[in-house]
């Protein structure tokens, strides 16, 4: 059976949160953005891409001098933020059977890294990898804050996890991620990570309603279904170069290797997919591009290393056939603010 593909999506409603916090702070948000406010979609959810929402989010951080803005901007989720899934989480009957729901419908609200569950003696652990790359920390604790802040809404409890971990560089000042979150908060790790002690799992929700969870979950499954498809030996092959890219140029015997086969059975059966091991190995590397390209804490350099080119001069050659402009030149594109942006232009 056919995996989803990561769009590397959000919700466009999820969008509006940002919106609506420049405006309740008395800035006119398109003015600031260079984009209009997405639309609302009532009869389905529409689909931003995760570049675009990191670029908005850095302009509003520096135009607010905030470099915790996830962290405040996550505190002011409501449920028209998460769109279905919002709705759909609060009608649940407890906190575990809404974070069930959160894992089996995550694609619908974040389609960028996908969320693992793991249990633990005492605790279960929401985890989220860097296999599809590293949207950077606004995009991160955004998002992160966002699921305690709802999680604490809709229980009525103040929901503490038992430990919160982060897979960016740590900021300037840990003071205010400790005192929201109201535990240890750690940052350079391996994986991003919510701790949840198991005996919270049983917190009632303030809004549960069987019947309609019931009714929003086949209107959830409906959704789901519709999601584009990833081919299994595409997905396995992009998981698989995902983790050894860093170690420099893979190669087809390399990996055919890891996945129990040959170089030659393996380029026949992704020939038959319409597609090929370069072609998988160059759409990968383009995404990843250009997840890191709007983190400044890593240079060109850094990142030709991570996509496992041995000089950097071979990944601007190969960013600027993809996009049509350097690294170098993109980078800048996305730095700069609305007001420097050429009439009628957007990044």
């Amino acid at each position: 059976m056919a995996q989803r593909a990561h769009r590397r999506t959000i919700p466009e409603s999820f969008v509006h949160l940002l919106y609506d916090y420049l405006q309740s702070r008395g800035i006119d948000p398109q003015a600031l953005l260079g984009e209009p406010r997405p639309p609302v979609h009532h009869d389905h959810p529409g689909s931003f891409p995760i570049e675009l929402w990191t670029t908005l989010l850095q302009r509003a951080a520096e135009h607010l001098h905030d470099p915790t803005l996830g962290l405040q901007l996550g505190q002011h989720i409501t449920p028209r933020h998460a769109g279905l899934l919002g709705y759909l989480l609060i009608a649940s009957s407890n906190l575990e059977q809404a974070l069930q729901r959160l894992d089996r419908y995550q694609q619908l609200i974040y389609d960028v890294t996908p969320m693992q569950c793991r249990q633990g003696a005492d605790h279960v652990d929401l985890v989220w990898g860097a296999e599809q790359g590293r949207p950077g920390n606004l995009v991160d604790e955004t998002s992160i804050t966002a699921l305690v802040q709802f999680c604490r809404d809709i229980t009525g409890q103040h929901l503490q996890p038992l430990r919160v971990q982060f897979i960016n560089p740590p900021p300037a000042d840990l003071a205010p991620y400790h005192d929201y979150f109201g535990c240890p908060v750690w940052f350079d790790q391996a994986e991003t990570v919510v701790r949840v002690a198991t005996a919270a799992l049983a917190y009632p929700l303030r809004a549960a309603d069987p019947a309609l969870g019931e009714v929003m979950e086949r209107h959830a499954e409906t959704l789901l279904a519709k999601l584009p498809q990833e081919q299994p030996l595409i997905e396995q092959l992009r998981q698989i170069i995902a983790a050894c890219l860093h170690l420099g140029e893979p190669s087809i015997d390399a990996i055919a290797a890891q996945l129990g086969r040959s170089a030659r059975s393996l380029q026949r059966d992704l020939q038959a997919s319409g597609s090929s091991f370069r072609k998988v190995l160059n759409g990968l590397r383009k995404e990843l591009a250009l997840a890191y390209l709007p983190q400044p804490h890593l240079s060109l350099l850094d990142i030709a290393m991570l996509l496992g080119y041995t000089e950097q001069s071979a990944f601007s050659r190969s960013f600027r056939q993809w996009s049509g402009v350097a690294p170098s030149e993109y980078r800048q594109q996305i730095s700069l603010t609305p007001d420097s942006l050429p009439a009628g232009r957007s990044v």
